[in-house]
């Protein structure tokens, strides 16, 4: 049977100060293709060139990646400031509805990072700007030199709702991981679960009350290494099996 299609939405970026690219990092779909065992498609986040209806009729799932740029703050309700940083407001526009379709459908989505943030979004929630100016919380930020390794390597503990999904998943209620992110999550969306946080309580994991379908989604990142990290593994594998029961089904 064919592998199922995961697409994997795009970031834009601009290659030697003049050329834009629709792109996603090579992690992600080395992730996608070696441990959650589908085909990654990579689309411009662009709804001038595609509708959310086209891509829910050609993928079985959704890979929402991390990025620089945040989710706008009007999309929750708030005033744009420094702090928010930089936006990409074509990603919102097609992320924010395919999460909801997704949820609606049963539709299998993993969101990562900026991905995570927007399930929350899209959900109704809002998020803070900047984690480390709120009191009590670490920097979770990525070290801004060194190398790929040490800019994802595992710096903080996650702690998982006993009994949880993802306590269920993992078979633990704790894991290692890295931390490359500024903003997270103020207020959950409606029927969105916090079911792991950091150690300064931070909201790390995630997942849709009552969805029909694979919801789970991480403010980590997953994709480094996928295939050697234990957790990596187990999540991208679920998120495989959630992907081929989507297929048969269909």
């Amino acid at each position: 049977m064919a592998r199922p299609i995961v697409g994997i939405i795009g970031n834009t970026a601009v290659v030697n100060n003049q050329y834009e690219v629709d792109g996603s990092g090579k992690m992600n779909s080395e992730a996608i293709s070696i441990a959650s065992g589908a085909v990654p498609l990579i689309f411009p986040a662009n709804p001038a060139l595609l509708e959310v209806n086209e891509l829910l009729a050609v993928c079985d799932g959704f890979l929402l990646t991390g990025g620089r740029p945040n989710v706008h703050p009007e999309e929750y309700g708030e005033s744009e400031t420094e702090a928010h940083g930089d936006f990409d407001r074509e990603r919102d526009s097609i992320a924010l509805p395919l999460v909801r379709a997704c949820v609606e459908r049963g539709q299998p989505i993993f969101g990562i990072c900026r991905g995570f943030q927007e399930v929350n979004v899209a959900m109704g929630g809002s998020l803070h700007p900047e984690i480390r100016d709120l009191p009590g919380r670490m920097n979770h930020r990525m070290p801004p030199d060194g190398t790929i390794e040490e800019k994802f390597a595992h710096r903080h503990e996650v702690t998982f709702t006993d009994g949880g999904p993802f306590h269920k998943l993992l078979g633990t209620s704790r894991v290692y991981t890295n931390s490359l992110h500024g903003q997270g999550i103020k207020q959950p969306g409606s029927r969105v679960c916090i079911d792991g946080y950091s150690g300064d309580k931070t909201p790390e994991a995630i997942f849709i009350k009552d969805a029909p379908g694979f919801t789970l989604s991480v403010q980590w990142h997953p994709e480094y290494r996928a295939n050697e990290d234990s957790t990596s593994q187990i999540l991208f594998s679920a998120f495989g099996e959630a992907l081929n029961g989507w297929k048969s089904n269909k």
